[in-house]
């Protein structure tokens, strides 16, 4: 009791919350750091492809029939790159990693955060060596699917492994390094591809092969990194849960934290259907919504801008190194923006960023 009244459940949460002891130590930024390279890779993923389907040395190689097109068709630029094998190039990463997602959650959750950060790695490892010293476009698809692999892993285990290690009173800033990283990582692969086509004919072999760099990053750091303290608990290892709680705190005194862990490890492991639960009707407007958020988003079309810029502004009239520098430009307004959201979402909210988002997607499209 307290005030006359009862507290609620949120009530006891915030109760509970505000016991939390622990500090940033070195080990959470080392951690939260090498994790969110997951992110970085995504965004390389995304960006690289573009800039690659738009070079000449490229097409001549894998698709003869759009780089013809290409230098005959000026009276119609849409046309273009109108191609089912570049359509499978492009697609074949996204459904890889919808298929490799299916997979990750188990992974994930039987194996640890670690196990599908490692896997991931891998995965974008073996894909970016075979892109990059691909002979024909099997090879090449086989590589674009090994990164999709890989995303499906990355992006399971990285966001959670991000969360689960920061202190709460920062807990939405350090999970939107991994949105932070990817934006980063769509800007590098656009400046990369603005450098590497002057390079021909091997320049879009360098664009492709160096996303190994982050690949290898996140290998070593997935075999170097602690476990998350939930993984720990809900795997039963509560005595090295609590151990690495207290490391990455900063502090002994952890009791609230690990209690809260404790608590909510036992309630999960007593639901016998989780997946039928969240069909019930009390869980259906958290289902919708965390259906229909990301599915708008998408469907606003800015993955498909991010990931075919360069085409695009082609498509526009625009020359070789103009859409480039375009897309590159595109990258820096996209990484710049997500600072604002990192400084902003902790004191805010994530629902203020929600709406303002929306706000300025909907002002924009009226311009348009």
């Amino acid at each position: 009791m307290a005030g006359g009244g009862s507290i609620g459940p949120a009530g006891v949460a915030k109760e509970r919350a505000e016991q939390y002891r622990g500090k940033v130590t070195p080990s959470v930024i080392c951690a939260c750091f090498v994790a969110a390279i997951g992110g970085s890779i995504f965004g390389y993923d995304i960006g690289i492809s573009g800039g690659v389907t738009s070079m000449d040395a490229f097409l001549e190689k894998f698709f003869h029939g759009v780089y013809l097109k290409k230098k005959h068709a000026h009276e119609n630029n849409y046309c273009k790159y109108d191609d089912q094998g570049l359509a499978s190039f492009t697609s074949s990463l996204y459904l890889a990693g919808l298929v490799a997602s299916l997979v990750a959650g188990p992974v994930t959750r039987i194996y640890g955060r670690r196990a599908s950060i490692v896997c991931g790695g891998v995965s974008f490892l073996i894909g970016a060596v075979l892109n990059a010293s691909a002979i024909n476009l099997g090879m090449l698809l086989l590589g674009r699917i090994m990164l999709g692999i890989g995303i499906g892993f990355g992006n399971q285990a990285v966001p959670l492994y991000l969360s689960e290690m920061a202190p709460t009173h920062i807990r939405g800033g350090m999970n939107i390094m991994f949105q932070l990283a990817t934006t980063f990582g769509i800007f590098i692969a656009n400046m990369v591809n603005y450098g590497t086509q002057k390079l021909q004919p091997w320049g879009w072999r360098l664009s492709l092969g160096l996303a190994a760099v982050p690949a290898l990053l996140m290998t070593v750091g997935g075999l170097l990194l602690p476990e998350t303290p939930n993984s720990l608990i809900e795997r039963g290892l509560h005595e090295r849960g609590r151990k690495i709680l207290e490391k990455i705190r900063g502090t002994k005194d952890v009791n609230a934290e690990f209690q809260d862990m404790l608590d909510a490890s036992e309630l999960a492991n007593s639901i016998k259907h989780p997946f039928r639960n969240i069909l019930k009707r009390k869980n259906r407007p958290q289902l919708v919504m965390a259906i229909l958020m990301p599915a708008f988003q998408i469907l606003t079309g800015i993955n498909s801008i991010l990931f075919y810029a360069p085409v695009l502004f082609q498509s526009l009239g625009f020359g070789g190194n103009a859409s480039l520098y375009s897309s590159a430009l595109t990258g820096a307004v996209l990484c710049s923006s997500t600072f604002i959201s990192i400084a902003t979402v902790d004191k805010l909210g994530r629902r203020f960023l929600l709406i303002s988002g929306g706000i300025q997607m909907i002002t924009c499209q009226e311009f348009q």
